[in-house]
């Protein structure tokens, strides 16, 4: 039996101990973003718009293997609660398999279509070159990213969150240095400006990718794979997918939101446009820890309910979503009073840009605890393997309250685009609403994974020796 601090002890200590370095992860993660955004700040709000409208296409492609890569840290963490190390690698070395495979076919697919891809997008004529070359960069490197998303999804099932957090860490640190030089040149080397960005995103992705795939293959560590089990065993990734399938849904929808919501938003011009993605960005960075308690949450959520300590996970969610609301809400405030000089940092000497991003930013604020405490719960579900009732929550969200209200509030009231900034509170307190009455019901609990997917022995005599050793 595997030794697992997660289902015993203090639950308040497990959960810091998860989502403070998952937390941190998702910083750094959010760092390369913002970084591009700073360094293409200084290029003028048309280089900042042609990174904002290529990024909700890009996150499509990217929803797609996170999505998967979910099914497998879930099925992992239950695994990993039932103390079933070979059902543990086994999963792992699938999910490699799969992730890969849908990162080739998306990142072929996405770069041919690139110019049609930005062209919907409705990109004006002065942003729509810069946003096709830093969209077709960005794709070529899909592989990295999804590999490395693996990776951290993985050891994440099992607990190990702060190995993910030291690689991010200095590869963010090392993508501090490139964009700059990417972006602007030095010497003899050229200046790319906006595609220099990407590229020094990919750079450092790749790196990530090679040192998480080390990891995974050595004799010692929490996760093993090896060369000779690198076969595919189609009906469990029959089962993955159909587990990954809603959350790549959840995901995709989002991005899929993202780029309608750019449609509506590049109507009203380019600063707008450019102050929609900087408030966007920004508006990423402060639900980080949102996301990182839901992760946390799900982790352990999955953990406990495989060990069988269903008790412990109902306490677990209150505490994750008290923690929640007070520490977000808590930003909310911070956000609504810096808001000016936050948007400041990103576009300096474009005041108009910064007033339509103040304006976004403060209306968002007011909604940032309901933001966490519905980011908690749809972690409840995922760990519990109900990822459609996770995914419903999240297409009522987008679908049903945010899109109809940003269009209606922009297109057909006087509101104009700050319809489309008051769209964002109403939808997200009404959705928390939603999802705490959903939750209430106890449906989350019945949800029996590792009893609908079986993992079948594909341990040799061989590895069940070195496994014992080991």
């Amino acid at each position: 039996m595997i030794k697992n601090n997660l289902t015993e002890g203090s639950v308040l200590k497990s959960l810091l101990s998860l989502s403070v370095p998952i937390i941190a992860t998702n910083f750094l993660h959010t760092a390369y973003q913002l970084t591009d955004t700073f360094w293409v700040g200084r290029l003028g709000a048309s280089a900042v718009a042609a990174v904002s409208i290529s990024f909700p296409v890009i996150f499509f492609f990217i929803a797609w293997g996170g999505g998967m890569t979910m099914a497998g840290s879930i099925l992992v963490a239950q695994y990993k609660g039932k103390g079933d190390q070979g059902a543990v690698n086994h999963i792992a070395t699938q999910t490699l398999l799969f992730v890969l495979a849908i990162a080739v076919v998306l990142s072929v697919i996405g770069y041919f279509f690139a110019p049609h891809l930005i062209e919907m997008m409705g990109a004006e004529p002065d942003v729509y070159n810069d946003a096709v070359s830093y969209f077709k960069i960005s794709l070529i490197g899909i592989t990295f990213l999804f590999v490395y998303i693996m990776f951290q999804s993985l050891m994440r099932g099992v607990g190990k969150v702060n190995i993910p957090m030291f690689i991010v860490l200095g590869t963010v640190l090392l993508n501090l240095i490139l964009d700059p030089l990417f972006i602007f040149g030095w010497g003899s080397f050229p200046a790319m400006g906006v595609s220099g960005a990407a590229l020094s995103s990919i750079s450092t992705q790749a790196l990530s990718a090679v040192i998480g795939i080390y990891l995974l293959f050595r004799k010692k560590g929490e996760i093993r794979i090896r060369w000779n089990e690198l076969k595919p065993d189609f009906p469990l990734i029959k089962k993955m997918f159909k587990l990954g399938l809603p959350a790549s849904i959840e995901q995709s929808s989002r991005s899929i939101l993202m780029i309608i919501m750019m449609f509506l938003v590049v109507a009203f011009g380019t600063v707008v446009t450019a102050a929609y993605g900087i408030g966007t960005r920004i508006m990423g960075v402060v639900i980080v820890p949102a996301i990182g308690l839901s992760m946390a949450t799900s982790t352990l959520i999955g953990q406990n309910i495989g060990a069988g300590k269903m008790y412990r996970a109902e306490k677990i969610v209150k505490i994750s979503a008290a923690v929640g609301f007070a520490a977000l809400s808590l930003v909310g405030i911070l956000m609504f009073f810096f808001a000016e000089h936050l948007a400041g940092f990103f576009v300096p000497g474009e005041p108009q840009t910064i007033g339509k991003s103040v304006q976004f930013l403060k209306l968002m604020s007011f909604a940032f605890g309901f933001i966490a405490v519905r980011q908690v719960i749809n972690g409840v579900f995922r760990g519990a393997g109900n990822t459609i009732t996770s995914m419903v929550l999240t297409l009522v969200s987008s679908w049903v309250l945010l899109l109809p209200l940003a269009y209606f509030l922009s297109q057909r009231t006087s509101l104009a685009e700050t319809g489309i900034w008051i769209a964002f509170p109403i939808a997200d307190i009404t959705a928390t609403v939603i999802a705490i009455i959903w939750f209430l019901k106890g449906s989350w609990k019945n949800k029996k994974i590792t009893e609908e997917v079986k993992i079948e022995e594909k341990i040799t005599e061989e590895a069940i020796i070195e496994e014992g050793i080991n």
